[in-house]
């Protein structure tokens, strides 16, 4: 049994009536859609997002959920795959997953109207249900996923990123989004404002630890999913980065940001400056704040009583710092 399904273990059963439950809530009467959906429900990731919901439910509630956390993930489920068709035609992308996109396969004009498809199934779920407090929290992820983009894209014309407005671009762009899922898992169970608020913050750490991790596998040398040195060819200022820029001279801050300004294409010098960063001490520094919100929170899970749905969340915060892909 690998790591993921481990984690799994405890919400098994409840995972596997999620996924029947989120085929129904994505039926259309225009046959193209539903191709179109059992195409999205057939190349489905490791469920990170539903497991996230499941297990924050169950931990708060002593092991209990009903109907209402079901249409909680569902919700996740739906915006977030929207998110991700648009991100797919925004970003000229063919492949998601190892399979071909949806824009690759029926062009960009059908992937952006199944995308806001998605969302209005999404919002309707929560409407036709009465689930105002889930729906606000999933559109709070919404509205800050897309503020990070744009913020990423406007400071990255500039290259002037500090570690302040990185921490904001991450904490948007992917921490808000697992954030929300937290939220909404205990939200859904009737828990008070202050769990609802104190699971966000525990789902925003995780995030925040995730896209790090991410950013150093940039730096990572092997046959990882991702090929090293795709964030800098993409002008993407990310923590290593930032550091080394803060901490060498100025001479070679200029070298820096000309390699990445001029030069990022060119393979022999993203390898230097992959290198730079390395040797001074970028790699480092980004591993210690990942393990900052790692251990923050870990911090929150400590205010709960022993259970297995409080183990699979501190497996799940080790494999998101821990994993090679």
């Amino acid at each position: 049994m690998n790591f993921v399904e481990q984690i799994k273990q405890p919400i098994i059963s409840e995972i596997e009536l999620f996924e029947e439950k989120f085929k129904g809530a994505m039926l259309s009467k225009v046959p193209l859609l539903n191709r179109i959906t059992y195409y999205i429900v057939r190349r489905k990731g490791k469920q990170m997002r539903p497991m996230f919901v499941f297990l924050v439910a169950k931990m708060v509630s002593d092991g209990g959920f009903d109907e209402r956390t079901y249409r909680g993930a569902s919700v996740v489920e739906l915006i977030h795959t929207a998110t991700l068709v648009h991100d797919d035609v925004v970003d000229e992308s063919n492949r998601r997953r190892g399979f071909f996109s949806l824009n690759a396969i029926w062009k960009n004009k059908i992937a952006v109207l199944v995308g806001d498809f998605l969302l209005s199934k999404g919002l309707l779920l929560s409407i036709d249900n009465e689930d105002f407090d889930l729906l606000k929290l999933i559109s709070i992820a919404v509205r800050e996923m897309s503020e990070g983009e744009l913020l990423q894209i406007e400071k990255a014309r500039k290259l002037d990123i500090t570690e302040e407005v990185y921490f904001d671009i991450i904490r948007k762009k992917t921490a808000t989004l697992i954030a929300a899922c937290c939220g909404i898992g205990a939200a859904s169970v009737g828990a008070n404002k202050d769990t609802v608020q104190q699971m966000r913050k525990f789902g925003e750490y995780i995030g925040m630890a995730f896209q790090i991790k991410d950013d150093l596998f940039d730096y990572y040398d092997g046959k990882i999913g991702k090929p090293t040195g795709i964030d800098i060819k993409e002008k993407k200022m990310t923590l290593p980065l930032i550091y080394t820029l803060n901490t060498c001279s100025s001479k070679e801050k200029s070298w820096l940001i000309n390699s990445i300004k001029k030069h990022n294409r060119d393979k022999k010098r993203v390898k230097e400056v992959i290198a730079f960063v390395k040797e001074n001490g970028g790699i480092e520094y980004t591993t210690s704040k990942m393990n900052d919100y790692k251990n923050k929170a870990i911090a929150i899970l400590e205010n709960y009583p022993a259970s297995e749905y409080k183990t699979s969340l501190i497996r799940m915060i080790d494999y998101v710092v821990e994993r090679e892909i």
